[in-house]
């Protein structure tokens, strides 16, 4: 991933945070010789270890052996940034469109589980992960055990062992402040859902800027 000094993300809760809250990826992976093979999961990361699952009929994992490498890509808000926005368009008008957008990319080895007992344990940790915020969460167990039974016979599991992490936040750091609370109120104005989450992303860190 391509990351500028001025976009790099390096604080690991943040990274986590990012992945916990889009909960879901795209795994790439590629044979030698090969066209790379993507399929979009949710997951789990907890330590150094993604959890997800694929469709059995998904022939990607055929093509996944032990240990082979691969890479997890978890993007977050985005958003389209307008020159009209910036200060410097009244000042001396050399502005051009942009995008603005966070992303993580996880690199490591991959894995398939074929084993029951894995699978049952990686559907109700993903299970359990993303009802939590319910005031009553679905639970696996809620579900007769033969229809379970049934359900994990049509998947397999992915497990990927992490051994690097790219974080990257392009949130306009290399414009002047005038310019980024131009592109704040711009997006804002705008209201669309990316759109905001990246509004306020961008004010954090003007917030942050303005302390320094």
């Amino acid at each position: 991933m391509y990351t500028p000094p001025f976009n790099r993300t390096d604080d690991e809760a943040e990274l986590r945070g990012l992945v916990a809250g889009v909960r879901v990826g795209w795994l790439v992976t590629s044979r030698a010789g090969e066209a790379p093979a993507a399929s979009f999961l949710p997951l789990v990361w907890h330590a150094d270890t993604v959890v997800a699952h694929l469709a059995k009929a998904n022939p990607h994992w055929r093509e996944i052996e032990d240990d082979s490498p691969a890479l997890l890509i978890v993007t977050g808000p985005d958003a389209y940034v307008s020159p009209s926005w910036y200060a410097a368009k009244a000042e001396h008008g050399k502005v051009v469109p942009t995008w603005n957008y966070s992303a993580v990319h996880l690199t490591g080895t991959a894995r398939v589980h074929h084993e029951p007992a894995w699978l049952r344990s990686a559907v109700t940790s993903l299970t359990d992960e993303h009802e939590a915020p319910r005031d009553q969460p679905w639970q696996v167990d809620d579900a007769p055990d033969p229809f379970i039974e049934g359900q994990l016979r049509g998947i397999v599991g992915i497990e990927l062992t992490v051994t690097g992490v790219e974080g990257k936040a392009k949130l306009s750091q290399n414009r002047s402040v005038a310019d980024r609370e131009g592109v704040v109120e711009g997006l804002r104005a705008d209201g669309r859902s990316g759109d905001l989450a990246v509004a306020e992303a961008m004010a954090a860190s003007l917030h942050g800027v303005s302390e320094d």
